[in-house]
């Protein structure tokens, strides 16, 4: 779930690369968990922050090309889309969309455990799933392949 969380933000090998700083932030704020029962939350939010300080790194340097991916997609011109092509048009999505687009796509997530993990409410999770997938698919119809 974390790692879906990264690729929302970043490219595969800086996901994996953040996945273990997260580890390490969360090892040592442990103790700041005042609810264990928020710890999925708690852990997403980390993610999140750490996903987010990585974006703003990358912005600084002047981004860093998507990893290659086998195709996972079609439009509805049927060429096939690149996984790090639909991940680019999920990344340019509002931050609120991203994140459970994600977790549904990726991982089948239901809106009952992406409220779970993520700290949202159901309302908002279906809500931002329903608006997320209106706005992908929107791109989708738009998207022409780079030749």
């Amino acid at each position: 779930m974390l790692h879906a969380i990264l690729l929302t933000m970043v490219p595969e090998e800086d996901a994996e690369d953040l996945l273990q700083e997260v580890a390490v932030a969360a090892l040592r704020s442990l103790g700041t968990l005042k609810k264990v029962d928020r710890f999925p939350a708690w852990l997403c939010a980390i993610a999140r922050n750490a996903g987010r300080n990585a974006l703003q790194d990358r912005r600084q340097r002047r981004s860093v090309p998507l990893a290659e991916a086998d195709s996972v997609a079609a439009p509805p011109d049927g060429n096939p889309m690149a996984a790090d092509e639909v991940l680019e048009q999920i990344r340019e999505l509002p931050e609120c969309y991203r994140e459970p687009l994600i977790l549904r796509l990726m991982l089948q997530m239901s809106g009952q455990e992406i409220a779970h993990h993520t700290g949202l409410t159901e309302g908002s999770v279906r809500v931002n799933l329903c608006r997320g997938m209106k706005m992908l698919r929107q791109r989708l119809q738009h998207w022409e392949p780079e030749l």
